[in-house]
């Protein structure tokens, strides 16, 4: 893939780019598409169901990316007005009913800073994102991609599927981000838990299991629900501090970071979000109590869960 930024770079770049396709594939073929500055990447959830009829469940936001991976998600997008929403999610709609859709899928977008909307490609599943969109309109995605398949009609209209609040979405990895985000593994010695309220967490980990280099890295997805952005926000903050995952880096400090910057609340994000301002997202000391602070989480975590004091006894002989 070449960047081409004047009209003397385009034969070498198109050259190069050729020498490698054919290296790679045995076809020198190459495609020329229009490169969009500052894009934000904005995706359609669609589904289908058993008899025909296609519905869209609005937007979600995925803007925030490190290496074209998406980090941290959020429906709905403060960059669509009612008109640049309803043409989006029209245009997702009518791919579905061109190809006569079956079941989940979504379509995504690459949205420029005019407002003029580019299709990217088409994922016929349910995304690791799914979850914020459940939570502003109320419906269960994994169970109508159930009826559908089942051959179900749904019994509703699109006009039944309306938004509600603002959710966001976090990726958690075991990953060090202040050290070029090499892996971590071991063992998760606890996994935190907290009270906050329309929150949840999605994850294959429980206390005690052993984080392994051969899969992938994230641990778990944080999803949280609030009446306005700027609550999301800060209940994201919040619900990280508790969801710990102890024993293991993890990329927690990181999203907090892209939370607290004064872009991110504004809503001023692209896809080049997190390299723009890599060296304020970079690592920040902390100071002698929030060390303490740290240490003490750290030896809470390792100690063993408290069932009453007779547990806690071994070897007990009564001669």
């Amino acid at each position: 893939m070449r960047i081409v930024e004047s009209e003397g770079e385009f034969v070498a770049a198109l050259e190069g780019a050729k020498r490698e396709a054919k290296n790679a594939f045995g076809n020198d073929k190459v495609l020329l598409e229009k490169y969009i500055v500052n894009p934000r990447h904005i995706e359609v959830q669609l589904v289908s169901d058993g008899q025909g009829n296609h519905f869209h469940f609005f937007e979600r936001e995925c803007s925030i990316q490190r290496r074209y991976q998406k980090v941290i998600e959020e429906t709905p997008s403060v960059a669509l007005d009612e008109k640049l929403r309803e043409k989006m999610c029209s245009s997702a709609v009518s791919i579905a009913k061109g190809i006569n859709y079956l079941g989940a899928g979504t379509i995504e977008f690459i949205l420029s800073p005019d407002n003029s909307f580019y299709f990217l490609e088409m994922n016929t599943r349910l995304q690791v994102e799914h979850p914020v969109t459940e939570m502003v309109t109320g419906f269960d995605l994994v169970e109508l991609q159930i009826k559908a398949a089942q051959g179900e009609a749904f019994p509703f209209s699109q006009s039944d599927i309306t938004q509600s609040g603002y959710s966001i979405e976090m990726r958690i990895y075991a990953e060090d981000p202040d050290n070029d985000f090499l892996p971590s593994i071991g063992k998760v010695s606890r996994v935190g838990e907290h009270a906050e309220e329309d929150a949840r967490l999605d994850s294959g980990f429980e206390s005690g299991n052993y984080v392994s280099i051969k899969y992938d890295p994230m641990l778990a997805k944080l999803i949280v629900h609030a009446s306005t952005r700027d609550e999301a926000i800060d209940k994201a903050i919040r619900a990280l501090n508790s969801y710990t995952f102890s024993g293991v880096k993890t990329n927690r400090d990181y999203l907090r970071r892209i939370l607290k910057h004064p872009k991110f609340k504004e809503g001023d994000i692209h896809t080049h979000f997190i390299k723009d301002y890599e060296n304020d997202l970079g690592k920040v000391e902390k100071s002698d109590d929030e060390k303490a602070m740290l240490i003490a989480a750290a030896l809470v975590g390792e100690l063993p869960e408290y069932n009453g004091a007779w547990t806690g006894i071994s070897n007990f002989r009564n001669v």
